[in-house]
C-alpha cells in the first residue's frame, strides 16, 4: 500500500515542481558511501550485495548522510544491478571493479532466458523504505534504478566497458535481439521501481550512466522509447521523477522527451561539462534541473570549493530565468570516496546561505 508522505515545505519537492523554494535545495549522489567513515565500518562487515539486501543496512545506510550533512533529500542506498540479481541474473559487485555478471547476455536465447522481476523478491528493499519515511520526517526519499541501457551494457560486455563495443554492436546489428532485451530490462526496471513507488517512496530517479557514449540518432532509435516507457509506467503514481545520465550534453532535449509529458514533475540531471544554462536551453518547457558541480572540486581545497558553488547556484538562477522550472543543487556525478566529509557538510550548509 502506498504510504508516501505529504512535505509541502521539502525545498527539493518544491524546487522540482517549480515552486519558490525555502532555500536552495541540495542534495548529493552517492552521499550515502565511501566518503562516510561510519558508512566504511558497516561495509568492512558486509559486501555490497549483501548490504543491498538487508533492510537494516540499508535504512542505516541511507540515514548517514541526512545525519552527518543536514541534506534536503535522501536518495535509497542501493545499486543499479540490484534488479537483475533479484530476477536471478549471476552477478556480483567486485570491489574496485564494479558489477560483473558470471554469463554475459550475447545471443536472442540468452535474452530470451531473462526471468521478470518478482517483487517479493525486493522485499528487503521495500521493507527498508517502509522504515525510512517513518525516519526522515520531512526530509524525501529518492527512490531509483538504473536505466535499461546502462543495465544492457553490463550485462552484454559482462562487467564495465570503455567503449561498450559488443552493447553497440548489438545494438546496430542485431536490432530485433537488442529491442527484446531493452523490452525484458524495462519490464524489471518499471517492476523496481513500482515497488519503491509503492513503499513509500516521495521521489524517483534513474540513471543513465552510460547513455553519453550513444549519438542522439542513436539514443533516438534504440533507447530513448524503452526509457520513455519507463517514466510512462510510473507516472500514475504522482512522484516527480528525475532523468540522469554522464556525458549527456548532445541527449539532454532528448531525455527530458522521455521524462517530461506525462503530468508529473520532471527534472533532468546536468553533468559539470554543461552549464545549467545550456541546459535549460535544450531541455523540454517545464522541466526542472539538477546539477552540477564537479565531484573534483570538493578535493581542491575550500576557496576553490567556495568560488565554484557559488558559481554553480548563481548558474541556476539564471538557468531559471531562461525557462527551467527549478533547481536542485548536485554533483555532476557522484561523491568521491577521497572527498573529506567535512567539505561535504560545509558545502551543503553553504548552499543554504546563498
Amino acid at each position: 500500500m502506498n504510504t508516501r508522505r505529504e512535505l509541502p515545505e521539502s525545498p527539493y519537492l518544491a524546487a522540482v515542481a517549480g515552486r519558490k523554494p525555502l532555500r536552495v535545495p541540495v542534495w548529493m549522489m552517492r552521499q550515502a558511501g565511501r566518503s562516510l567513515p561510519e558508512y566504511r565500518a558497516l561495509r568492512a562487515k558486509n559486501t555490497m550485495m549483501q548490504a543491498c539486501f538487508d533492510a537494516d543496512l540499508i535504512t542505516e545506510i541511507t540515514l548517514q548522510p541526512v545525519r552527518r550533512h543536514g541534506v534536503d533529500a535522501a536518495i535509497l542506498f542501493s545499486d543499479i544491478v540490484v534488479p537483475l540479481r533479484a530476477a536471478g541474473i549471476d552477478l556480483d559487485i567486485v570491489p574496485d571493479v564494479g558489477p560483473v555478471i558470471a554469463q554475459p547476455v550475447r545471443t536472442a536465447d540468452d535474452v530470451a532466458a531473462i526471468r521478470p522481476l518478482e517483487p517479493s523478491r525486493v522485499d528487503p528493499v521495500a521493507t527498508a523504505i517502509g522504515r525510512l519515511v517513518g525516519e526522515l520526517g520531512d526530509v524525501p526519499l529518492i527512490g531509483f534504478a538504473g536505466a535499461p541501457f546502462t543495465l544492457a551494457s553490463y550485462l552484454v560486455e559482462g562487467g564495465p566497458s570503455r567503449n561498450h563495443e559488443r552493447t553497440k554492436a548489438m545494438m546496430l546489428g542485431e536490432t530485433a535481439t537488442w529491442h527484446a532485451l531493452m523490452t525484458a530490462l524495462t519490464d524489471i526496471t518499471i517492476a523496481f521501481l513500482r515497488a519503491q513507488v509503492d513503499a513509500g517512496v516521495d521521489a524517483i530517479q534513474v540513471f543513465d550512466s552510460w547513455a553519453g557514449t550513444l549519438s542522439l540518432a542513436d539514443y533516438r532509435t534504440y533507447v530513448l522509447p524503452h526509457s520513455a516507457r519507463v517514466f510512462a509506467s510510473l507516472a500514475g503514481a504522482g512522484v516527480p521523477m528525475t532523468h540522469f545520465g554522464v556525458g549527456t550534453a548532445e541527449l539532454l532535449g532528448a531525455m527530458s522527451e522521455a521524462v517530461t509529458g506525462h503530468g508529473v514533475p520532471a527534472m533532468v540531471g546536468v553533468d559539470w561539462r554543461t552549464s545549467l544554462t545550456d541546459a535549460a536551453a535544450r531541455v523540454r518547457p517545464g522541466t526542472a534541473l539538477q546539477g552540477n558541480l564537479d565531484p573534483v572540486v570538493l578535493l581542491a581545497g575550500w576557496p576553490v570549493v567556495e568560488r565554484a558553488v557559488r558559481a554553480v547556484v548563481e548558474d541556476g538562477r539564471r538557468a531559471v530565468d531562461a525557462g527551467a522550472v527549478g533547481h536542485v543543487f548536485n554533483l555532476g556525478h557522484g561523491v568521491l570516496p577521497a572527498t573529506d566529509p567535512a567539505v561535504i557538510t560545509d558545502t551543503v550548509a553553504l548552499v543554504h546561505e546563498l
